[in-house]
């Protein structure tokens, strides 16, 4: 063996050892971002005029001094990971200056519509997050209960009925996911909505689709259809209706159905079985009859690392309720079991698309 294969050799040894340590300890990403929400680190920046030094954020957020250069060890977490940027001081004491980015700003925004805090909060909760340190256990358990209820003995739906605080963790995440990707559906796809005079949300919640639907297509007339659990704790809205049901049971009908993740959270057996409720709910595609779907494409979108390992990461992070994010061929299966002829899939919202599916 030559001196130049013996280099490479363990040069590729050495770069397979970096890999699986970097693969190993990507938690840590997550616990950072999570410890700096927690902290409100984004929020004191924001609100110290967008740029703050390490001994300003450590006495602004309280820490004791001896754990300024713990912040720091934090801090260079996340401007390496890009959620914030460091720049260098021109002061005499030469300390780095952190400042916020376009992703830390969607988790501090004024803006309802733009803030994305929830739902980060919601997938970083500790009762989240906990099933997953007994995800090989899950595995060779021959019973098909979810993750979530080998850990915690609920189901997340059940437990989010019995702990009011985090049943409306869970609320305030639907909400802020659907203020943040509504208003992008309505300025990128908004042409899915054309010519529709009536529409139902199924399962849509507190309304908060819904009512970006209506005041974007004020002609339309938007209604609800959810729980009665949920219905009772809906906000009086003047421009959405809300109506108590089962979407397995009955659809009330209407020129169009929209589902925002909701298949995601069910098994290929139930998703049909919703999906033939929602032909029943429309007129023939000739007079205007389709069901517009927003979910996860796997493999469709933006041709680039982050949002193909992005999609595979939540798909199997969903499987902590039983959920499934699907591939095309997987969504084509249902679609065509259900009876739907034709769909069209519009992949313009990152790791999510648009699926127009008509009967």
């Amino acid at each position: 063996m030559s001196p130049t294969q013996t280099k490479n050799s363990s040069q590729d040894l050495l770069q397979a050892q970096v890999d699986l340590w970097h693969h190993a300890l990507g938690f840590v990403k997550s616990m950072a971002l999570k410890c700096a929400m927690e902290l409100q680190i984004p929020n004191t920046i924001q609100h110290h005029g967008g740029a703050m030094t390490p001994s300003e954020l450590a006495a602004k957020i309280g820490l004791h001094p001896s754990k300024l250069p713990r912040l720091r060890r934090l801090m260079r977490v996340l401007t390496v990971s890009g959620i914030f940027a460091v720049h260098e001081s021109t002061t005499a004491d030469k300390e780095s200056v952190y400042v916020l980015t376009p992703t830390t700003c969607l988790l501090v925004s004024d803006e309802v519509k733009s803030n994305l805090f929830p739902i980060l909060s919601l997938m970083l909760d500790s009762t989240v997050l906990s099933p997953f340190f007994g995800m090989n256990s899950w595995f060779l358990d021959e019973h098909s209960t979810s993750l979530f209820k080998k850990a915690h003995g609920l189901t997340f739906w059940e437990m989010a009925d019995k702990n009011d605080s985090f049943n409306q963790s869970i609320n305030n995440a639907m909400v802020s996911d659907s203020n943040f990707l509504m208003d992008i559906i309505l300025r990128e796809c908004g042409d899915v909505f054309l010519g529709i005079n009536s529409l139902i949300d199924v399962a849509g919640g507190h309304g908060g689709a819904a009512s970006a639907i209506a005041k974007a297509f004020p002609q339309m007339k938007c209604t609800v259809l959810d729980l009665p659990h949920v219905v009772e704790e809906a906000p009086t809205d003047d421009h959405v209706s809300f109506i108590s049901g089962d979407m397995f049971k009955y659809i009330p009908p209407a020129d169009a159905l929209f589902l925002k993740w909701v298949f995601h959270d069910w098994g290929d057996e139930d998703c049909v079985k919703i999906l033939k409720k929602c032909k029943e709910a429309i007129p023939p595609r000739e007079a205007g009859g389709k069901v517009i779907i927003v979910d996860m494409v796997v493999g469709s979108g933006p041709n680039e690392i982050v949002t193909r390992e992005t999609q595979v990461f939540f798909d199997l992070f969903i499987m902590f309720l039983e959920g499934i994010e699907r591939e095309e061929f997987e969504w084509k299966n249902i679609f065509m079991q259900a009876g739907f002829s034709e769909y069209k899939i519009i992949s313009m919202l990152g790791v999510r698309s648009v699926i127009e599916l008509y009967p």
